[in-house]
């Protein structure tokens, strides 16, 4: 059974800066891939960045140049520097893990872009 637990959400101005972590159980890196999503009220999660099984990145359109996933594997650990937040960005992010056959999610951390 993976674990996840997001940190780092809270309320930041318009053009601030947040960083989320996600502690993973265990050194589930070699088997797991991991990745950041979204969801805003009454929309449907979606993809922000992820790892690929290669090691590469993802992003989506919307945070690419804003965005930054990076890990610590020594700690388990994968993040998401958030630079140049819009009120678009404001949803519950989530953390996840993907083996190619099932998918584990963190609980969620809100994330809420407002002057």
């Amino acid at each position: 059974q993976v674990q996840l637990v997001e940190s780092g959400g809270g309320l930041v101005q318009p053009g601030g800066s947040l960083r989320l972590s996600c502690a993973a159980s265990g050194s589930i890196f070699r088997s797991y891939t991991m990745g950041w999503y979204r969801q805003a009220p009454g929309k449907q999660r979606e993809l922000v960045s992820r790892f690929t099984s290669g090691g590469s990145t993802i992003y989506a359109d919307s945070v690419k140049g804003r965005f930054t996933i990076s890990r610590d594997t020594a700690k388990n650990t994968v993040y998401l520097q958030m630079n140049g937040l819009k009120p678009e960005d404001t949803a519950v992010y989530y953390c996840n893990a993907y083996n190619g056959y099932v998918d584990y999610w963190g609980q969620g951390t809100q994330v809420t872009v407002s002057s």
